[in-house]
């Protein structure tokens, strides 16, 4: 052991100097960043303020550990040292500031996507928190990579094998990939959210769930339809939930021998039934077409309400409305009519049960359309 090194005085001065030195920064930097967190916890509560409050705890999240590193460079720096030990501190100064603004995102990150789950607005846990992973992978990757390259590290041929062995792995779970940015994608562009009434395919009922792969789905008539994520977004999907209004049209029909003047007079009942009912709005009424058995009239009225169950009220009191109306007017619904002639020469002999019909009038001209009663 070299004792004349031990007991050298101006070693022992540059150690008191470099530790007083570094006590005394420690000390000012905690006292600095207090009255920095501090103040931006004040004005957060003052002002409501979102991004400052998640400053203000990601400043009293700051490492000590890193801290006191950050002291103990300020306390080398005031002793001359040799030249491999400046190469060293400069790249201790990058790796501690490294550290440092990585864990600040990290906990910047964290704070966010707590704040986006108590913000009182319905989103996919999922997406947040997948958002959330993602944003933590890159900021500690990006951290990860600049401090080898201050070290010296080549680290293109590193991000090159990362990118061949990403893809490989993407090949591999492509299935489950798709349905991951599926979920992605829903919880981004939001076309339907958890409490939704959505319609696609055969499939109606009200989203329970939407999972990291799948959706869950509880129908109308009782089960759980469970659906993939990339298949649910390649289908046409109905949001009924986010219907402001609902468009109506229904048709009826009456009998032809109504005369034109109470014809016209149909669409004037339709229109003072509706106007008397609430949440509704009167659209058209007209005589549409000629069809088989009846005239037929097409009606369109506009629900201000989404409620299905009001629709089917409203409704209701409309064909209700009509059938007192259309009484009152001396007007018949039409129903099927099938009128059946035969003409020329004689109708065959028609047995029932065994027994024989009996035969026409003499008096009825023959080939006429006739009616059989059994004998």
């Amino acid at each position: 052991m070299n004792w004349d090194v031990v007991l050298d005085e101006s070693l022992w001065i540059r150690v008191a100097l470099v530790l007083a030195v570094t006590l005394t920064s420690y000390g000012v930097l905690r006292v600095v960043l207090s009255f920095v967190t501090k103040r931006l916890q004040e004005r957060a509560e003052k002002s409501n303020g979102r991004l400052t409050a998640i400053a203000a705890q990601m400043l009293a999240r700051t490492s000590h550990l890193l801290l006191f590193a950050f002291s103990l460079l300020i306390g080398l720096k005031v002793v001359e040292l040799p030249e491999r030990w400046q190469a060293m501190m400069s790249h201790g100064w990058f790796i501690a500031l490294a550290f440092q603004i990585a864990l600040w995102a990290d906990v910047g990150v964290r704070l966010w996507m707590d704040s986006l789950t108590r913000d009182g607005i319905a989103r996919n846990p999922v997406t947040t928190t997948l958002i959330g992973i993602m944003v933590r992978l890159v900021v500690w990757t990006m951290m990860l990579l600049s401090i080898l390259a201050n070290l010296g590290v080549n680290i293109t041929a590193l991000v090159a094998s990362l990118g061949v062995g990403g893809i490989a792995i993407a090949l591999a779970v492509q299935t489950l990939l798709s349905d991951v940015f599926a979920s992605l994608s829903i919880g981004i562009d939001k076309p339907f959210e958890i409490g939704d009434f959505v319609v696609f395919g055969s499939v109606s009922g009200t989203i329970e769930h939407i999972g990291l792969k799948s959706t869950r789905i509880r129908a109308l008539s009782g089960e759980q339809v469970v659906c993939s994520n990339a298949d649910l977004l390649g289908q046409v999907v109905h949001n009924y939930k986010r219907m402001n209004t609902r468009r109506i049209v229904f048709t009826f029909g009456i009998a032809y021998d109504t005369s034109s003047d109470k014809a016209r007079q149909v669409g004037q009942l339709v229109k003072r039934i509706i106007d008397a009912l609430d949440e509704v709005k009167f659209d058209r009424a007209h005589l549409l077409a000629f069809d088989e058995s009846r005239m037929t009239y097409e009606v369109v009225y506009i629900m201000q309400t989404a409620d299905y169950n009001r629709y089917m009220d409203i409704q209701q009191e409309i064909n209700l409305g009509l059938i007192d109306g259309l009484k009152e007017m001396g007007v018949r619904f039409a129903f099927p009519i099938r009128r059946v002639e035969f003409s020329g020469g004689r109708l065959p002999e028609v047995r029932v049960g065994g027994l024989p019909m009996e035969a026409p009038p003499a008096n009825q001209p023959e080939g006429d359309a006739q009616w059989l009663t059994r004998r």
